[in-house]
């Protein structure tokens, strides 16, 4: 029907006849007998310019066929790739017909979120979405084609599985032929893939789709799309540099340039420097110890065992109402109180507890912070780990710059602990990422044998895993590790999470088996691709980058999903409702 797309036109085709097909994207009246129709495709716009008396309206779908001309002097469009050309002595055939749009297709206007989703194929019309979708395409491409020319081979793994804890809730899904049972649905792939490696695979990878039950947000779906990745017979630092070639390659595929990779940060570092495991680290602020200045304080709220500071330049504007929400704010993320510092000319610091600090305090924190005049400080005193996780969350609220600023700085994060704390209902260690990371070599002799008795919470809480994330300004893309091979000690992991013999072969016992055959040595990752390809694309959101997402509250506009099903399917899946509370 069609023998260009409409945003290809250039002046190498002027003269050419072509046949257009796509959208009317604005009408605009050119006296009695011409209109021009700026006629809409994937690939662009294109002026048609077209008998007045054809009838066309926005949305309309439309077959043009004419001559491409060059704009009379004076009437280019700069702004578009065809604005030198348009098409003239057009014939034009009307292929369906459209209603006014009940929400407006232009980017420049801000629509409702849950009625661009409700009427979502309109919304993709949009162009900020048709060019997230294409970047979307494209970096799935490069990552396969960065996978592949690394060795790696795709394999699809199953989607209906056994239920297994991943950290999440999982999507379960009754069984029609075994009444009573059930299937989930994958929360990762990471069981098959290590079934993989025992099988011989050597290099896996999947551009997977994966399903967690749990509360959404701005970089989260019930439903995302990671590329998950293992290899046999490699290091972390191997698996690293695989995936740090796929992600560098993919933002140059997106930003025609090859962006630098920070580096590794270990957590602690991270922790102590940001105050989060997945620092944005493309502005200062960071957390600075002041511990040891007040080791002998008379100030009662500083003896603590961390005191930490961050220092806002320029800060000094803030008014007092402005420094109370955020003293309030501080108190929400757990915080006992927030204590800020005016700095003034000379180094003096103009603060509600100036008077309970020594002349020798107040300097240093003044020279520990490097403050100046018009800078505010802001301190907090407690456990290191609320101070950290304070003074991380306050630091991204005072200075974090929008996504698309400041470059792409990925990084990764390595030396995560192997626990993150303990289940106050079981007593039992909480596993930092998923049961199946590998201790680190200089602390797995610390955790015992089978049978051993359960270390003390304090070298539990000290063990280090050897697990690493991927982070790009201030998201987590993923997570990966070194796994467990051996069987004694995924069942030694297993004991210490509370899950008992006869629970570890219910659950895992085909992976248990798997491992008396000869599992070799194996590490990987998966990282999301929806957070990508947000981040390259400059969105907060990644439901801008996602063809049907899910609202915030896992809700479908579109389709009303989830919706009730009949009586007739619960019998057949032997289920009964119970009654609405």
């Amino acid at each position: 029907m069609r023998t260009h797309y409409c945003g290809d036109l250039r002046e190498a085709q002027l003269g050419a006849t072509v046949s257009l097909c796509g959208w009317v994207a604005r009408r605009r009246e050119h006296g009695a007998s011409l209109a021009f129709v700026d006629l809409r495709d994937r690939s662009g716009v294109v002026q048609c310019v077209v008998d007045g008396s054809v009838d066309v309206r926005n949305e309309y779908v439309l077959r043009v066929t004419g001559t491409v001309t060059r704009r009379p002097d004076g009437n280019e469009n700069p702004e578009i790739p065809t604005g030198a050309v348009e098409i003239t002595d057009c014939a034009v055939e009307i292929l369906s017909a459209s209603e006014p749009p009940p929400i407006p297709l232009s980017d420049r206007i801000d629509v409702d979120e849950n009625q661009r989703l409700r009427f979502r194929y309109l919304d993709l019309r949009r162009e900020r979405l048709q060019r997230n979708l294409r970047t979307r395409a494209k970096v799935n491409s490069v990552i396969r084609h960065s996978m592949e020319s690394q060795g790696f081979l795709e394999i699809e793994t199953p989607m209906l599985i056994a239920s297994t804890p991943e950290g999440a809730r999982d999507f379960v899904v009754p069984s029609r032929l075994k009444p009573g049972s059930f299937y989930a649905l994958p929360q990762s792939p990471q069981l098959f893939k290590q079934l993989s490696m025992v099988g011989g695979m050597d290099r896996y990878y999947q551009i997977a789709r994966c399903l967690r039950d749990e509360d959404l947000r701005a970089d989260r779906q019930f439903e995302f799309t990671q590329l998950d990745a293992e290899a046999s017979f490699v290091s972390g630092d191997d698996v690293r540099q695989f995936i740090t070639e796929a992600v560098l390659a993919a933002a140059e595929s997106v930003t025609g340039s090859r962006p630098a990779f920070l580096g590794d940060l270990t957590w602690n570092e991270a922790q102590e420097r940001f105050g989060s495991d997945k620092p944005d680290v493309r502005f200062g602020m960071e957390l600075v110890e002041l511990t040891p200045l007040f080791a002998t304080t008379e100030f009662n709220a500083f003896r603590a065992p961390c005191v930490k500071a961050i220092r806002e330049p320029g800060g000094a504007a803030r008014t007092r109402k402005q420094l109370d929400e955020l003293t309030e704010n501080a108190k929400r993320w757990g915080a006992k109180g927030l204590v800020w510092m005016r700095v003034e000319e000379g180094g003096v610091l103009n603060s509600p507890v100036s008077k309970f600090l020594s002349a020798e305090e107040l300097s240093s924190i003044v020279s520990t912070l490097e403050a100046e005049p018009g800078d505010v400080l802001y301190l907090v005193a407690d456990e290191r780990r609320v101070v950290r996780h304070v003074l991380g969350l306050l630091r991204l609220a005072l200075g974090r710059p929008p996504v698309n600023e400041g470059g792409l700085n990925f990084l990764w994060v390595v030396d995560f602990p192997l626990f993150e704390g303990i289940d106050p209902e079981t007593g039992g260690p909480i596993p930092a990422h998923h049961p199946f990371t590998m201790p680190h070599p200089e602390d797995i002799g610390s955790l015992g044998g089978l049978g051993d008795v359960v270390p003390s919470a304090d070298v539990l809480l000290a063990s280090r895993s050897q697990a690493y994330d991927l982070v790009l300004n201030g998201w987590e893309l993923g997570s990966g590790s070194v796994r467990i091979h051996r069987g004694d000690v995924q069942q030694r992991i297993f004991e210490l999470l509370g899950i008992g013999e006869a629970e570890q072969q219910r659950k895992f016992g085909f992976l248990l088996d798997a491992f008396r055959y000869g599992a070799p040595p194996h590490a990987g990752f998966a990282f999301g691709i929806d957070r990508l390809v947000a981040l390259l694309c400059g969105e907060e959101n990644i439901r801008e980058v996602i063809a049907f997402p899910k609202t915030q509250s896992g809700l479908d506009p579109l389709t009303n999903a989830p919706t009730e099903i009949d009586q007739r399917q619960l019998n057949e899946l032997g289920l009964r409702l119970l009654p609405k509370a």
